[in-house]
Order: structure tokens, then sequence, then C-alpha cells
């Protein structure tokens, strides 16, 4: 397993576990917003979520389709889908080499060269970033017992080193 196979398996994993975390949340705590960015649980996640799905679309070059589902359940199958997909490119990426290859981001206008690592270190770290703000709304919505999302956790856990 290489940094690359870590980052993403370590980035849904942790996504996901929050996810199941906020599974017994009411509707009206997911909702609840607060003072930051985002505002509220659900659409935290959802951003991050459809951060993953758009940037997928646009590193396969292929127009950018807008998903629905914003239940918890309905954003673990969007997240499950888009994890496979982002990682089976993302891979492929490193496999050839093309780290430094450019596309174009066509949602920038006029549309922006950039490059498919770069694209892809972004997606994971605001998908990091992200998440330390789901768990401090986690923690203002009750939910004070969960996962640190650290990597070294991650890595222990599935590897069943603990």
């Amino acid at each position: 397993m290489d940094i690359l196979d870590r980052l993403l398996g370590h980035d849904t994993w942790t996504t996901r576990q929050l996810l199941l975390a906020c599974q017994s949340l009411p509707d009206d705590l997911l909702d609840k917003e607060f003072d930051i960015d985002h505002k509220s649980l659900r659409e935290t996640f959802i951003h991050v979520i459809e951060n993953m799905e758009i940037w997928t679309d646009l590193l396969y070059e292929r127009v950018v389709q807008e998903k629905t589902g914003n239940t918890i359940s309905e954003l673990l199958e969007r997240l499950t889908v888009v994890s496979r997909d982002f990682a089976n490119l993302a891979r492929n990426i490193a496999r050839e080499k093309r780290y430094d290859d450019c596309f174009m981001d066509t949602l920038d206008n006029p549309p922006v060269k950039k490059t498919f690592g770069g694209a892809i270190g972004h997606v994971i770290t605001h998908n990091m970033h992200h998440r330390a703000q789901i768990m401090f709304l986690m923690e203002r919505a009750g939910l004070k017992d969960h996962i640190e999302g650290d990597l070294l956790s991650w890595e222990s856990n599935s590897f069943g080193w603990h």
C-alpha cells in the first residue's frame, strides 16, 4: 500500500464513520445551524460529497452531473459511489505517472488548466478540513463520542492492530 492508497482509504473511511455516527440524530439536529462555514451537519456532509462528485467528473473530463439524495443513508450511498470512482481514477493517474498532466476546469469562467495531482490533493485535503468542522458540529449537536479521524488510527483499524 502506497501513500495514495492510505490517503484515499482514510478519506472515505473517516467520512463514512462520521456519517454512520450521525444516523441516530433527528433531522432537527442534522439541520441545526451554527456559526460555521456550511452551518449544519447535513449541509457540510452534502458539501463534502458534492465536491468529490464535481471534481471526479472534472477529472474524468465529463459533464458535471448534479446528484441528489440528502438523507444519511443516501449520502452514504453517494459516498460509496463517488469514493470508488475517485479512487479508481486517482490510482490510474498515479500508475500512468500523470500527476503533472493537466485538464481544464470547466467550472471556472473562463476555464482554467489544472493538474491532476493538484486536484487529487485538493479533494483529499478539502475533505479533511470539512471533517474537522463536522466533528465540531457533532459535538455541538451532542455527539461527543466520535472518532478522532487521524490517519494512524485508520491504519491501525484497517490492519487490525488494535
